[in-house]
């Protein structure tokens, strides 16, 4: 891929998802430019999931096609593009945190990642537990443990799903700085949440209702809480 920062951060073309006679997502197009803070607004079921997840190369469409910085999406390339954060997190079972940072590192080629790795255990309070078990945290600690690998690797994109559920208010002040941080770097963020007062970061708000984009534009040109009421 040449010049690949010159392409959108995300484009999609026709991007669908159907399980037999359900719509989960109904044809979508979309560009999202290079360093936009995007939140992505929709009741449960409205196919945000289903949208980030299609994106991330970890679930096919069945039409349509995705593309990172003008990658395919699911590409090694595309992969290497984009940092993801789902809603529930997975863990190896036999690694503690300081070594699933390590091996997340190595595998995207992160550079002088050690002394980052640390800012970030500090930042989200967990310093003392970098030698447990991811596995065996809390559901509040376990996603502050998938916030520092999301945000550890190299990436131009991350895609966030729900980052705010189950973070104390002090672990949501941390995340709101960490996310303005990495758009100050340059990165092209787009935030999946029901977190309203999010609203005031972001560039541009999509919204979707049973699969069907209903709104994008300023998040102020919305009524946010009725869509995701």
């Amino acid at each position: 891929m040449s010049d690949a920062r010159a392409a959108p951060a995300l484009a999609l073309r026709q991007l669908t998802k159907r399980y037999g006679d359900l719509v989960a997502l109904e044809p979508l197009d979309l560009h999202i430019g290079a360093g936009q803070r995007v939140m992505l607004v929709g009741h449960n079921g409205s196919g945000k999931t289903t949208l980030l997840r299609m994106v991330a190369g970890l679930l096919d469409p069945t039409d349509g096609a995705a593309w990172i910085f003008g990658a395919q999406a699911g590409s090694l390339e595309a992969r290497a593009g984009l940092s993801y954060l789902p809603d529930t997190p997975v863990f190896y079972e036999d690694l503690s945190l300081r070594e699933h940072i390590e091996y997340t590192c190595r595998l995207h080629g992160a550079q002088a990642w050690e002394e980052r790795a640390e800012g970030l255990l500090a930042d989200l309070g967990l310093s003392g537990r970098a030698d447990g078990l991811p596995t065996r945290f809390s559901r509040g600690l376990r996603q502050k443990a998938a916030i520092v690998l999301a945000l550890i690797r190299p990436f131009g994109l991350l895609l966030v799903d729900e980052p705010f559920v189950g973070l104390d208010e002090p672990g949501r002040a941390v995340l709101v700085e960490l996310l303005e941080d990495a758009s100050a770097a340059g990165a092209t963020i787009v935030v999946a949440t029901h977190q309203l007062d999010f609203a005031s970061r972001v560039d541009r708000c999509l919204a979707l209702r049973d699969g069907r984009l209903v709104h994008d534009g300023p998040p102020g040109g919305v009524d946010l809480a009725e869509l995701v009421g």
